[in-house]
């Protein structure tokens, strides 16, 4: 990728060790459509990381990426507000988020850093890198 990497700035945690996170993660995935194992691990403002992993469906439609996996499972257990997630698909090449996934990640954090794996060294990217243009509600405010 030809993007701007980015400095992490998160202090008590690392891009390295969350991507290592999310390669764990991936190793639980549900791919037996696709065999395309993803795990995500997401970082919150409180400092815990929360893993998932892409869990595949028959009704293709039904298919949920390992991102909304980890982001929802974040915000369901009440761990704090996703800051930063790292992605990790094939060994080695960077698995960068779905459109879908990316406007999931745009809704909690404008700030939002991805890591991504790039032969076998984690990429800090920012969110406005991936999906400069996403959607926003606008609100009745003046």
């Amino acid at each position: 990728m030809s993007l701007e990497v980015h400095e992490w700035t998160y202090a008590g945690s690392n891009p390295e060790a969350l991507l290592e996170a999310a390669r764990k993660a991936r190793i639980l995935a549900y791919a037996p459509y696709s065999n395309f194992k993803v795990g995500a691990a997401v970082l919150t403002d409180t400092g815990k990381v929360v893993c998932g992993c892409n869990i595949e469906n028959s009704s293709f439609s039904l298919t949920l990426c390992a991102e909304r996996v980890a982001i929802f499972s974040a915000v369901s257990t009440g761990s704090g507000k996703p800051v930063a997630v790292a992605i990790a698909g094939e060994e080695g090449l960077p698995c960068i988020p779905c459109g879908a996934c990316l406007q999931v990640l745009a809704e909690f954090n404008d700030n939002f850093r991805i890591v991504l794996e790039s032969e076998g060294a984690a990429r800090v990217y920012r969110l406005d890198d991936l999906l400069p243009l996403r959607f926003r509600l606008r609100r009745n405010n003046p």
